[in-house]
């Protein structure tokens, strides 16, 4: 499944990375704890995640993920999205809790076994 259709059946909004919609989705993570990240995540991951500063960038880029979700609607500190930008990291915004998007991707077939 490509980010492009991740976003049109979960109605993400886009806060940066348009220009990598369609790059695919391998499977996918969720987790607050960016150290609980860096340990299970797979290359080609989405992460699901609240958190909102800079180090998800970092955190992201050195996994290799395929881009964040971040839930209830909050949005990315401005420094985030800077460095999303810089690094070609699609960020996008759920109003969703954590549990809806987890449950709507895995109906869509991403999953965090593999």
């Amino acid at each position: 499944m490509k980010l492009r259709d991740i976003v049109k059946i979960l109605n993400l909004e886009i806060k940066c990375g348009q220009d990598k919609l369609d790059t695919e989705v391998k499977g996918g993570y969720v987790s607050d704890l960016l150290s609980d990240c860096l340990a299970h995540a797979k290359e080609g991951d989405i992460w699901v995640t609240l958190q909102i500063h800079p180090n998800i960038v970092a955190v992201a880029i050195l996994k290799n993920l395929c881009g964040i979700i971040i839930i209830n609607g909050r949005e990315p500190e401005e420094e985030t999205l800077k460095k999303a930008i810089e690094e070609a990291l699609p960020i996008f915004v759920s109003e969703l809790p954590a549990f809806e998007v987890v449950g709507r991707l895995y109906t869509l077939g991403v999953s965090g076994m593999r």
